[in-house]
C-alpha cells in the first residue's frame, strides 16, 4: 500500500483493487492503475491490492463477483470499475480524475 504523511487524507484518493492470483488480467489491472495514479495523482493516493484467492472474506464483504474489480472509496462518490483498466480515458472519467 502506498502512503504518505502529508496530512491530506480527506482529499486523498483511496482504492481497493481485487485480483485473483497473478492472472494476466490482474497483472494488467495493477500495472494500468499504478500508471494512471502515478501520472495523475502523484503521491496523493492509497492503493490496497486484495488477492481474493488468499482473502476470500474480503470478496464476500465487498460482494466481488468479477475479477479484476477496482473500488474507489475516497473521495466520494464511491465508484466501481471491472476489467483490466486498459481504457485510460474511461477510467479517468469514471473515477472523476482530470487529465
Amino acid at each position: 500500500m502506498d502512503d504518505s504523511s502529508d496530512g491530506s487524507s480527506a482529499n486523498r484518493y483511496k482504492f481497493m483493487l481485487f485480483v485473483s492470483g497473478m492472472s494476466v488480467k490482474s497483472g494488467h489491472a495493477i500495472e494500468n492503475l499504478r500508471r494512471i495514479c502515478d501520472q495523475y495523482l502523484e503521491n496523493n493516493y492509497e492503493l490496497e491490492i486484495i488477492d481474493i484467492s488468499r482473502d476470500t472474506d474480503q470478496a464476500v464483504i465487498h460482494q466481488i463477483v468479477a475479477i479484476p474489480t477496482l473500488i474507489k472509496t475516497n473521495p466520494a462518490p464511491r465508484r466501481i470499475i471491472l476489467g483490466d483498466l486498459s481504457d485510460k480515458e474511461k477510467v479517468l472519467r469514471i473515477l472523476n480524475i482530470r487529465e
